[in-house]
């Protein structure tokens, strides 16, 4: 197997991005969209991470960082690409970007839905804080 190669996603990339999450993340999102992702890549060019192998995306996430908290979302890996290190190795680069940031804790977005998700986030030492709830109002149609 040839080696992992993990890198900011460019404008370039985004429309792939888009298609990628389609087949590999669980759900949609009101931003999955061209105009989401660039103002994400814009504001914040090195949050998008991708990983490849061979030239391909196998995985995604979004290490977003505002200044104050670390939050981690579109942990996404490729369904014939998963239980080969690239989540892993995607969370170590998020968590060392934060480290590199000044960050303290990170949280993740999972829909309580995922099971597959919520094994993996917590095989990698993350685990649900029951006494928060997440408050949401959508801003857009």
């Amino acid at each position: 197997m040839t080696e992992l190669h993990l890198r900011a996603a460019e404008p370039a990339d985004l429309d792939a991005v888009l298609v990628f999450w389609k087949i590999s993340a669980e759900g949609t999102s009101i931003s999955d969209d061209r105009d989401g992702v660039e103002r994400l890549v814009a504001r914040d060019p090195e949050a998008l991470i991708l990983a490849e192998r061979d030239g391909e995306l196998v995985g995604t996430v979004i290490a977003g960082f505002d200044g104050w908290r670390c939050h981690l979302y579109r942990l996404a890996v490729h369904p014939e690409r998963r239980r080969q290190g690239i989540g892993s190795a995607l969370l170590t680069a998020a968590e060392e970007r934060f480290v590199r940031l000044g960050g303290r804790r990170a949280d993740a977005m999972v829909l309580v839905r995922n099971e597959t998700g919520q094994h993996a986030w917590r095989a990698a030492g993350y685990a649900p804080e029951e006494k928060w709830r997440r408050w949401v109002k959508h801003l857009t149609d």
